[in-house]
């Protein structure tokens, strides 16, 4: 698994206009296949009337997942660009819909690859992008005198916690690098004195 990855900080929509065409990007984080789908397609909707809609899409946190499309326009002058700049950005689990009005005037191939790629590069300058970071998931079980202390001491040496279930005990969920394990196990025996359980679970991504 990759350690980390990058990915948009938000949904948006920026435009361009070339030689009376308009190139509108709308940019979104996407989780699977089905969601950037969903997307397209909503993208379709809000623009009924225009000529082409190019997409491109990265999955997975390695990029194992990529597809894009011309919609019409002359093969690999728009998705394959839009797909390009994705890739070239190390961008992941994104979704790029490229919508054109035609304005009267024909770019060439040369000049579609170059709009359409740079709409994309430019939303991505604009919405931001994200880094997300590989965590372990460990929860820790600590008794209610010791837990506001712990959580306290975990939120403000920035660590990621997830979630906080009260029950008999408190289960504080935490994400943490592979690498920090050991000092982790070592800095909650001494401040609860020995007495919090630390059970290790799976792996997840979360905000750098």
């Amino acid at each position: 698994m990759q350690d980390q990855y990058r990915t948009l900080a938000r949904e948006g929509v920026h435009e361009i206009e070339i030689n009376k065409s308009r190139f509108l990007c709308a940019l979104a984080p996407v989780a699977t296949e089905t969601e950037a789908q969903d997307f397209i397609a909503r993208i379709r909707k809000e623009h009924p009337t225009a000529r082409h809609h190019c997409f491109a899409y990265v999955l997975g946190a390695d990029g194992g997942v990529q597809k894009a499309s011309d919609d019409g326009e002359p093969g690999g002058t728009a998705g394959a660009p839009m797909l390009q700049m994705l890739v070239r950005r190390e961008v992941r689990y994104a979704v790029a819909v490229v919508t054109r009005y035609f304005g009267g005037v024909k770019l060439g191939a040369g000049g579609l690859i170059r709009a359409y790629g740079g709409v994309v590069g430019e939303a991505l300058d604009v919405l931001g992008t994200v880094t997300r970071q590989r965590f372990r998931l460990v929860t820790v079980t600590v008794d209610h005198q010791r837990a506001g202390r712990v959580e306290n001491d975990l939120r403000t040496t920035g660590r990621a916690v997830r979630e906080v279930t009260y029950g008999a005990d408190v289960r504080i969920e935490v994400g943490l690098p592979e690498a920090d394990l050991t000092a982790f196990g070592a800095w909650l025996a001494d401040v609860t004195a020995g007495t919090a359980k630390l059970e290790l679970g799976g792996e997840a991504y979360g905000d750098v």
